[in-house]
Order: structure tokens, then sequence, then C-alpha cells
């Protein structure tokens, strides 16, 4: 659990849709307020939803140019949250895009940082590299690498000008270069960036329950990815976690009321403990 005290702006890359945000705010003990694409804040039910879980639109000209309006709003919202010492994540790329590469980051951040360093605010920002291992696989190895915090006494004391924008994304950049793997997507050694080396003691008693949490899981998640392959591409994963958030307990709970009914024995509720361990066994025996 990370413990650092706001205000904060976390800037990262963004790789995997809102699974990326949901991995950031677990992390830190205090809630993380996080930018969002405009256009999903959909009417008023799902804004209402949207801002309850701590995320605020931000809007690009592609979503509307009579939506841009409503970046201030949230610009204001996040200045507000500095004040309070609390914390805001942005994806300072822009736009995901399911690869191993930065691209060039948007002047949101720095916008965002000026603003709160010309209030005199003691704003902190914080770059941090997610890196994933595969965008489709189940069970994934993340590596999350943090670099330095970059404050207003690093940067010149002008922060209006365009100079002022460009010297800050380019040592965002430069630190953010550092923290995300670069890697080609047909490369055959992008898993020795993830590679994680066990004993063969632990491989062999992982192997017989990681092989039947295969065979319990496999309907499931075989269902869900034959239903989503198509709907999604940069969002895969992100639906895919969304699903289970759902699905997953009332699966577990099918299968022990299944064994229930055939064996008439309240041992079979055991399975509830019993069937999301085999699937951590799946995890670690991946691992290699």
């Amino acid at each position: 659990m990370v413990r650092v005290k706001g205000p904060l702006l976390i800037a990262s890359n963004h790789p995997n849709s809102f699974l990326d945000a949901i991995i950031l705010a677990t992390l830190f003990k205090n809630p993380v307020y996080s930018l969002a694409r405009g256009d999903a804040f959909n009417g008023k039910l799902i804004t209402k939803i949207l801002t309850s879980l701590n995320m605020l639109p931000v809007y690009r000209v592609s979503e509307g140019v009579e939506n841009l309006e409503h970046n201030y709003y949230t610009f204001n919202a996040c200045q507000d949250i500095f004040k309070k010492s609390g914390i805001v994540l942005i994806f300072s790329e822009g736009r995901c895009i399911n690869e191993w590469h930065l691209r060039p980051l948007k002047k949101g951040t720095a916008r965002l940082a000026f603003t709160a360093w010309r209030q005199n605010i003691p704003l902190k920002v914080l770059p941090i590299g997610i890196n994933y291992d595969s965008f489709r696989k189940f069970g994934k190895t993340i590596h999350l690498n943090f670099g330095n915090f970059i404050t207003s006494e690093q940067m010149n004391s002008n922060f209006q000008s365009a100079k002022a924008i460009n010297d800050f994304n380019n040592k965002l950049q430069q630190q953010l270069k550092e923290l995300v793997y670069e890697i080609a997507e047909d490369d055959k050694k992008l898993n020795d960036y993830f590679f994680t080396q066990q004993s063969l003691l632990k491989k062999i008693l992982l192997f017989l329950p990681a092989i039947l949490g295969c065979i319990i899981h496999f309907p499931l998640y075989y269902s869900i990815h034959h239903f989503i392959k198509v709907k999604a591409k940069d969002h895969y994963d992100s639906i895919v976690v969304g699903l289970l958030f759902f699905i997953y307990p009332i699966y577990v709970l099918m299968l022990a009321l299944a064994a229930f009914f055939i064996t008439k024995s309240l041992v079979s509720f055991l399975l509830l403990l019993l069937v999301p361990a085999t699937l951590l066994c799946v995890l670690h025996f991946k691992k290699n």
C-alpha cells in the first residue's frame, strides 16, 4: 500500500483502458480521482455512477468542441482536490492503445501542474509506468515502475509559456521512457521482461491444483472470451474484469450449490473457498 501524501498528480502511460486506473487506485491508501474520457459520461445516471467512483470527465475535440468548456469544471475540481491534499490520476498520453510503447504526451498534465503551482499549491507529480505481459491472456503479470517526483522547484518559474510546457513534458517523457517497456508486438523475448523463476518443488506442488483450476474455470473464461473478443479491442481486459467482478461470485456459488444438491452435504460449500484457491494456483504456476 502506497502511503504517499498529496497534493499529488500521478502521471501514467495508458495501455489498458480503465483497468489501468483500477490497478493504480488500489495501490494508494488515500482515494485516487481519475480523469476519464468525457464521452463515457453519457446521461445523468451514468455520470452519477462514474463520479461516485471518483472519476472526472475530460473531453477531446473528437468528442465535440461544444463539450470542451466542461474541462474547465474538471480542472477546477482537480485544484480543489489538490488544495485538500488529494490525489489525481491523469493518463498523460491522452488515449488508450494496447501496446508496449510510450506515445507522445499531451499538454494536460503540464497544465494541471502549472495551474496548481501558480496558486502556490505544493503539488508533486509522480510518473508511473504500467507494463502488462499480455493484453488478451487470462492471468497477467503486471510491472509497475515508479519514477521520481517532479516539483515546481525543478521547473522554470514561468508557468505560463509554451516553452515551460514543453520543458515539463520533456522531463516527464524522459522519466516515463525509463519506466515503460519498449517491446515490439511480435517480439518473442516478451516474456523475458516478466519472467519469474520458481523452484522445481513449487512447480510440482502447484501442478495438480493448477490443472484442476483450469478445468473448473474453463467454461466461464472461454464463454466471456468468445463473447467479447470481437466486441472489444483496446478495452478487452477492462471488459473482462468488469464482467468477472459481477459474474465470478455467482459462478462459484452455482458450483457450490450444484455440489450440495448432488451430495446433500454442507461440506460442498467449502468450494466457495477452494474454487478461488485453484485459480490462484493457476496464476502462480503460470509465472514460470
